[in-house]
């Protein structure tokens, strides 16, 4: 029996994707194992542009339109890792861009509240969340470094751009004892910091340097 041309690409996605989880996450560090079968499970080439597709599963960024990307595999698996999600939690995403994070984070957590500056970037990735069933995800489109106050407080914060500082109302608005990992540095280049909210404030850590784009808003750069 012949075996369609169709059947062959989905089979080497799912060969490039089982790679990409070898190579680029267990052989670095990233092996927390619910972190791992969610990037088993999420088809990442469903969230870059077609033109793209080939090089989904590669070790780095994409353009994904407007300025934006998607993260590098790596970073992404290293970011989530951090923040220890056991499934119970309400996360706040800033940054939905293409919504593969937010794919990720809807296998990891209870409840996703996503905010995206710009609103075709929000349809796209809603209509992508929509068919891969994806429903405990609500997704807004504004300033991002306002958080969504109304579904506060949060578990958890990740933030997907690079910021000055953390913005203000995303540490009033994680809960105590709650996680928040952010890119913190210049217009070019971050250090990833993971908080945590204590009655005395948050205290920060350094996860290592990073790039991101850069966290447009009242509380980040300015556009």
């Amino acid at each position: 029996m012949a075996v369609s041309s169709n059947t062959r690409s989905v089979t080497a996605l799912e060969g490039a994707r089982e790679r990409m989880v070898r190579t680029q996450l267990l052989d670095r560090g990233v092996n927390d194992p619910r972190v791992i079968d969610a990037m088993r499970k999420v088809p990442r080439h469903l969230f870059v542009e077609p033109a793209l597709v080939n090089r989904a599963y590669d070790d780095d960024p994409l353009p994904i339109g407007a300025k934006q990307t998607i993260s590098q595999p790596y970073i992404v698996g290293y970011m989530l890792q951090a923040l220890a999600l056991k499934g119970t939690e309400r996360v706040l995403e800033i940054g939905t861009g293409s919504a593969y994070q937010t794919a990720l984070l809807a296998e990891l957590c209870a409840n996703v509240f996503s905010v995206e500056k710009l609103r075709n970037l929000a349809v796209q990735g809603r209509a992508v969340l929509d068919e891969l069933r994806y429903y405990n995800v609500a997704i807004h489109v504004g300033d991002g470094t306002l958080g969504w106050s109304e579904h506060a407080p949060y578990d958890a914060i990740v933030v997907a751009a690079g910021a000055p500082r953390v913005p203000e109302p995303l540490a009033q608005q994680l809960a105590f004892g709650g996680r928040l990992i952010i890119p913190i540095g210049d217009r070019t280049s971050q250090v990833l910091k993971l908080a945590s909210r204590t009655p005395n404030g948050l205290e920060e850590r350094s996860l290592g340097e990073c790039r991101f784009v850069k966290l447009l808003g009242k509380y980040g750069w300015p556009g």
